[in-house]
């Protein structure tokens, strides 16, 4: 388990690295400008869609495929069942993202001229169709979890962020408002077809005839409401903090997209590492015995919070050098680079609790308690409603990111002690 960590920690490093000079063309080539703030609302409901809709099937179809490999019917007919049920959602919410845009548009992000709505629109329509690919792709790379081929479900988003610097640095002209989205629609059609590749190659996809009555395949629609529901409330929270963001000037949306940046960065090395390798784990574990899976938990978390805690006390130190560094360049000045700075104090100091939050996530899904889930989410998002309406008016932009760290403290420690109540049953 720890190696399978390490290598995935060490792919995901590559990954993001790429991922983040990335983040820094995009930077330089448009500050916090309305072409950066209309592109990042346009992916907004197609990326909102994938990290809830989509992975909260793959982190059922996981635990259950495990299960369903222990029983004598052929794997093959859960294999077909689940692409079915990824290809039909995904198509059902890229037409349901389309028909209701404009009501998007006008209820969450009123008050701006004809000009900034047509800009979301020309790009959303590129984005739209990486739905389906993000779906095929996330299940192909949740197969290759399960058979420990860590590194290849880990690698693939690495041609999203090449696909985005090649039309930046080359197309830029060509494709003039349109690089980025167009970018993000070439990268997902090249991770997909990556993913497909190496998994015939190795002898992964086994599809026969779906079967929807199979006990495996029913205990995973009968999880999937309750991950979904917490999925959807969950991501509810930044879109919440952009829909407050955007109440705010010109470039508030930016900002706070910078900001979460370089936590991002380590956060997704853990997150990726720990989440890819531990579901399965835990999964697999579980089946064979329960205790030990519980006692792997409180030394990872122990482990975890700790080694975090350390790293991230000097990045906060040298906050203000490290963001000027990094993005303080053409149309990105040294006012911006501030802002930036200060909102990012802020969120480096939830992310011990957020990747702890993440692990415990792990655990949970793999015993099947998403309906618990399900309730903390709804209470999150309640209360990130409640704080960023509270904070908002007395600190401006700061309140958002003090909500957000204040609502991943809190549901962290809900989660760890329900996590230890399931260890005592």
């Amino acid at each position: 388990m720890v190696i399978n960590i390490i290598a995935v920690a060490i792919i995901t490093v590559i990954v993001k690295g790429f991922g983040f000079y990335k983040e820094i063309v995009v930077a330089s080539n448009f500050g916090l400008s309305e072409l950066l703030d209309t592109f990042l609302i346009a992916s907004l409901v197609p990326g909102f869609i994938y990290q809830v809709f989509l992975n909260a099937f793959t982190s059922v179809f996981i635990p259950n495929y495990i299960l369903e490999q222990k029983s004598e019917r052929p794997i093959s007919s859960f294999q077909a069942t689940s692409f079915i049920v990824t290809i039909s959602t995904t198509v059902f919410f890229m037409i349901f993202a389309y028909l209701f845009t404009n009501t998007f548009l006008e209820q969450f992000f009123p008050n701006h001229s004809e000009a900034y709505y047509n800009l979301i629109k020309v790009q959303f329509i590129y984005i739209l169709p990486c739905i389906l690919f993000w779906g095929l792709s996330s299940l192909l790379s949740g197969l290759l979890n399960i058979y420990d081929d860590f590194k290849y479900a880990t690698l693939y988003p690495v041609f999203s962020s090449i696909s985005v610097l090649v039309l930046l640095l080359f197309f830029k002209d060509v494709f003039q408002e349109r690089v980025l989205a167009v970018g993000i629609l070439i990268g997902s059609i090249l991770e997909f077809l990556f993913l497909l590749i190496v998994s015939k190659h190795k002898k992964i996809i086994q599809i026969s005839k779906p079967d929807f009555r199979t006990e495996g395949t029913n205990l995973m629609f009968n999880q999937l409401p309750a991950k979904v529901s917490s999925g959807f409330l969950s991501g509810l929270i930044p879109v919440t903090d952009q829909y407050f963001a955007a109440q705010l000037i010109v470039g508030s949306i930016a900002a706070l997209n910078y900001a979460i940046k370089i936590p991002a960065f380590f956060i997704a090395i853990a997150v990726m590492a720990l989440a890819k390798v531990l579901l399965p784990h835990f999964s697999k574990l579980i089946v064979e015995n329960k205790q030990e899976a519980s006692k792997q938990l409180n030394k990872i978390l122990k482990f975890v919070f700790l080694s975090l805690v350390i790293a991230i006390i000097p990045i906060i130190l040298f906050s203000d050098n490290i963001v000027s560094f990094i993005f303080e360049r053409n149309e990105f000045t040294s006012e911006d680079a501030l802002l930036v700075s200060k909102l990012q104090i802020i969120l480096l100091i939830s992310a011990p609790f957020y990747i702890c939050d993440n692990i415990i996530v792990q655990f949970l899904t793999s015993l099947n308690k998403n309906a618990f889930m399900a309730y903390v989410s709804f209470g999150s998002m309640t209360l990130n409603i409640i704080l960023n309406y509270i904070f908002i008016q007395f600190y401006g932009i700061y309140g958002i990111v003090l909500c957000t760290t204040t609502i991943y403290i809190v549901r962290s420690f809900v989660l760890y002690t329900y996590a230890r109540k399931q260890n005592k049953i």
